[in-house]
């Protein structure tokens, strides 16, 4: 147990990567590491002391209390309402049963794996999208808290890094079906690919949609695990506490509950009903309801990420706001030209990707480092279509001749 509690208590200290933003570390993150503790806090209570004690009659020795205990532990209890009559019938008894309780410990890790599994493919996905996205956030944002030598420099790496980026993604050939398709990747976002600069967005939209898909799914997977109309667990318990009842005493987590097992004396069959105490479910039931509203409060913020992020992305107007704003903060455009000029240079050079990155550098560290880069970017930019236009000119002149 120490060295599970040791590894649980490194959590804290494990390197956060920059590829994505707050609410998706919401979920592989902070999530993850909460069904971590939960498990730990449960498989502590299961596997240290008594996980349940029942009430067997006098005539057991302890060798007997022992094995009631264990039968009924592995063999699943069942709950009757202590004002109510217990079934007479055996098979009414069973559909009573409680079935989680033993699993609890498994299913909050095959949570917790399932929470991480998005963040898994999205680190593998976006590693071949040319990009290098976690190398370049996390370089902007340690240049926040540099020097103003290294800063610079810095900065300086991390343009020309993005430069040779954005050039890879490019598609050296230029022919007119070419030429469509790329139009309706930038304008209408139709077509996604590392050639049409919108690789990343598109597979990040996809891991967002995992993670909706998780948290809203897990919220039925543990209504079928607990069979007790779990979706709705929250408002219900909500509604008790404004009616002023008791909900600590639900019948969904019953901390007194009853169980059968048969004991073979020779050619005789003695079968026991015992009541029993279940201290795990008081846990138990604390972690699932901070679970249902944890999770609904996760599914909302996910929700709302990935409408910004497609009204950020998606829509051309902007992406060329947000490009222009920096533009404008650091003095490198005026109006008429330049402004068109601004719009070429988002909408053909940094593309979704390039506007994409600059977003998440900008979550991740602070809006000055994304203007500097946006500049840095743009005198680049600008300096290669002063090179290309001298080489057309020269070209032209020597046609001439």
């Amino acid at each position: 147990m120490d060295s599970i509690i040791g590894s649980v208590g490194r959590v804290a200290n494990v390197k956060v990567r920059n590829d994505d933003d707050l609410v998706d570390r919401l979920n592989h993150f902070y999530t993850t590491g909460i069904l971590i503790i939960f498990t730990v806090v449960v498989s502590a209570r299961q596997y240290v002391g008594d996980p349940i004690r029942c009430w067997c009659p006098a005539e057991f020795p302890g060798t007997h209390v022992d094995y009631a205990n264990n039968i009924c532990w592995i063999a699943n209890t069942y709950y009757v309402d202590i004002q109510k009559p217990i079934p007479l019938n055996i098979e009414e008894r069973e559909g009573r049963e409680l079935n989680y309780y033993q699993w609890v410990p498994v299913m909050l890790l095959v949570q917790a794996l399932m929470f991480y599994l998005p963040c898994i493919i999205w680190r593998i996905l976006n590693g071949q999208s040319g990009i290098n996205v976690d190398r370049i956030v996390s370089l902007a944002g340690d240049a926040q808290y540099e020097s103003p030598e290294n800063r610079t420099r810095t900065i300086k790496y991390v343009v020309r890094h993005m430069d040779r980026c954005l050039d890879n993604q490019r598609e050296s050939r230029h022919t007119c079906c070419l030429s469509v398709r790329h139009f309706l990747s930038a304008k209408l976002s139709i077509l996604c690919g590392k050639r049409y600069g919108n690789f990343l967005i598109g597979v990040y939209f996809m891991i967002k949609i995992l993670y909706i898909s998780n948290v809203i799914g897990q919220l039925f997977l543990l209504n079928a695990f607990l069979g007790i109309e779990y979706n709705i667990y929250g408002f219900q318990v909500i509604e008790e506490l404004i009616e002023g009842k008791d909900w600590s005493s639900s019948h969904r987590f019953p901390r007194v509950t009853l169980c059968d097992f048969q004991i073979r004396q020779f050619q005789n069959i003695h079968r026991y009903t015992v009541q029993c105490v279940l201290p795990i479910n008081l846990f138990n039931e604390k972690i699932y309801i901070f679970l249902w509203f944890w999770f609904v409060f996760v599914s909302i913020f996910t929700m709302y990420s990935l409408i910004i992020w497609i009204w950020h992305m998606v829509f051309p107007a902007a992406r060329m706001l947000y490009v222009r704003k920096f533009l404008k903060i650091m003095d490198r455009i005026g109006t008429g030209p330049e402004k068109k000029l601004a719009n070429r240079f988002t909408m053909e050079y940094l593309r979704h990707d390039g506007v994409f990155t600059l977003r998440l550098i900008g979550k991740n560290s602070s809006d000055i480092v994304v203007a500097e880069i946006v500049a840095g970017l743009w005198d680049m930019y600008r300096g290669k279509k002063a090179i290309q236009i001298r080489h057309n000119g020269n070209e032209i002149e020597g046609e001439d001749v």
